[in-house]
């Protein structure tokens, strides 16, 4: 089996050593590349990675955001930053990059596994990725859609109301779940279901927790409700 390859771009070898012990259980292939290294950009093409994963502790931020910059525009790769403090004027920098995720350190074992399942899962849909849909739809449909599932993976961890969902796009909720299931391929409801189970899962196989508290830590608001969808294996993954 081939394993899903994930570059590191940091300025020191000791964080690519970090993640590759986290996940070195997984079927992960770890590989450091040096922040100041010049043939950053032919070492992507080359390597076609899987995931990125770029560290912001370091004297080349400047650097590292225009790396952000280049996977956002190739809409390619997926990445992350990793970064244990930032003043809010990097931040608004990395935020004009649209990264899939953040991770701080220090580095979590189980935020690691579950960031980097999740995201690995999402982006292997092509429809999820709505900056460059092929779908003729209205211009500013993708960004409405996509201002939705940015706010359902930032608050996948609660009960998440379809409700406060159409309010962030500003139309009637069925025009909303119509717009939603044809362009992602499911409905607001079966996709929050998909990202929780994704991450239940990602939680039951690498952890000690009992699934009861993560059925709760998961917005559910019993256990059987949560058993009831896990055991029926919603996750419509072809």
């Amino acid at each position: 089996m081939k394993k899903t390859q994930i570059l590191v771009f940091a300025s020191e070898y000791i964080l690519s050593q970090e993640v590759q012990w986290i996940l070195e259980d997984e079927e992960y292939e770890i590989n450091f590349v040096s922040i100041l290294n010049g043939n950053i950009i032919n070492y992507l093409e080359n390597s076609k990675p899987n995931l990125v994963i770029i560290d912001l502790d370091n004297n080349e931020v400047d650097r590292c955001i225009q790396l952000g910059q280049y996977l956002l525009n190739e809409d390619l790769i997926p990445f992350i930053y990793i970064f244990s403090k930032a003043d809010n004027g990097i931040l608004e920098k990395i935020k004009r990059t649209r990264p899939y995720g953040f991770l701080l350190k220090p580095l979590r074992e189980l935020d690691v596994k579950a960031c980097v399942k999740l995201i690995l899962f999402n982006y292997s849909h092509k429809n999820i990725d709505l900056l460059k849909t092929d779908k003729k739809v209205i211009e500013d449909v993708p960004f409405r859609i996509r201002h939705v599932i940015n706010y359902i993976n930032e608050n996948i961890y609660e009960k998440i109301d379809i409700d406060e969902l159409t309010k962030l796009t500003k139309w009637k909720k069925h025009h909303f779940i119509r717009i939603f299931s044809s362009i992602i391929g499911v409905t607001p409801y079966q996709y929050i279901l998909i990202n929780k189970m994704e991450i239940a899962k990602a939680l039951i196989k690498d952890s000690d927790q009992p699934i009861n508290e993560i059925a709760f830590d998961l917005g559910f608001v019993n256990y059987s409700n949560f058993a009831h969808i896990f055991k029926k294996n919603l996750l419509y993954v072809s």
